[in-house]
């Protein structure tokens, strides 16, 4: 004689749950000390997100790490557009990728909407540091000479090369040491453009004629904040 029974498992996580298909069927026999998986159980909250951080930058990231200091992660969608959700960094790998010159670092999401998902592809930004009081020009400005960096600030319509000491980049802007807040510098023309040359700054919508009576240019200028 055999016996039949309904039992109930629960999951231990608030998750759902993928099932194997095939086995969920009327019929099958299930047995406790069996090798097939019946269900799959992804945990979502938390959920954790798997990222690169170059070697080169590997230092600053585990610095502060090293100081117990949260860094905060940001996913975005696939064009790097919206923001999905944000995190904090977990850890990092103890081994760098030598094909990639990578190192993995593991952040975790509370994911209290669910908006991210298991594989999805998402792109990250990690936050390591805030520098206050520092001098910030467009990345496109800063021009290079060899090893040495310069900008052309624009004084009196004359355009003078400034030797300037480029920091972090970060949305399109450079920090940078060697120039002062408010000077106006040259962002593009840089090939008609050298020191001491006078030029016309050129505003948005106006027309960049050369100045009248000198072998000047016109360039766009950017005032620094």
């Amino acid at each position: 004689m055999t016996r039949f029974s309904w039992h109930t498992a629960t999951s231990p996580l608030p998750s759902p749950v993928a099932w194997v298909y095939g086995w969920w069927i009327r019929g099958n026999l299930v047995q406790s000390s069996g090798t097939v998986t019946l269900a799959v159980i992804t945990q979502l909250e938390p959920i954790t997100v798997i990222f690169t951080v170059p070697e080169d930058s590997l230092g600053p990231v585990a610095t502060r790490l090293q100081k117990k200091a949260k860094l905060t992660v940001d996913a975005f969608d696939r064009t790097a557009q919206t923001k999905i959700a944000s995190g904090t960094l977990l850890t990092l790998d103890n081994q760098i990728d030598t094909t990639t010159g990578t190192v993995k670092a593991r952040s975790l999401f509370a994911n209290k909407n669910d908006a991210l998902f298991p594989n999805q592809f998402v792109n990250v930004r990690l936050l390591v540091n805030t520098l206050q009081g520092v001098t910030l020009v467009p990345a496109s400005a800063v021009q290079q000479n060899g090893s040495a960096s310069f900008v052309y600030v624009i004084q009196n319509n004359i355009a003078h090369t400034r030797t300037v000491k480029p920091g972090v980049t970060d949305g399109g802007v450079t920090q940078v040491e060697g120039i002062n807040p408010g000077d106006v510098v040259a962002n593009s023309s840089f090939d008609k453009l050298q020191d001491n040359i006078a030029v016309t700054v050129a505003t948005p919508g106006a027309a960049k004629p050369a100045a009248a009576g000198t072998n000047g240019n016109s360039t766009s200028g950017s005032s620094v904040p």
